[in-house]
């Protein structure tokens, strides 16, 4: 089985966090030797691979649980019948 290829987000992520977390330490610590700058390096190294790892992948999406709701009764109203009026004739003009 092949190994999935990563993500754009997941390279970016990745990327974003090696730079920044490289300047971050090395304005930080203050260190200026070669072994110094060396553990730093691979410090934001281990801690980008971390970054880029716990991006989630693309992937088939569970379908989520929508809970139904409850089957509707027919409401059964009784209304008055409507008061009867006498019909009133119009005289003719």
């Amino acid at each position: 089985m092949a190994m999935p290829r990563p993500t754009v987000a997941q390279l970016a992520y990745g990327s974003c966090t090696v730079i920044f977390s490289t300047l971050a330490m090395l304005l930080l610590s203050g260190t200026s030797s070669g072994i110094g700058v060396t553990v730093v390096a691979l410090a934001a190294l281990a801690l980008g691979l971390v970054v880029a790892m716990v991006v989630p992948r693309p992937g088939p999406r569970r379908p989520v649980a929508v809970e139904q709701p409850a089957p509707l009764e027919p409401v059964r109203a009784t209304l008055p019948a409507p008061a009867r009026e006498p019909v009133r004739e119009r005289a003719a003009s």
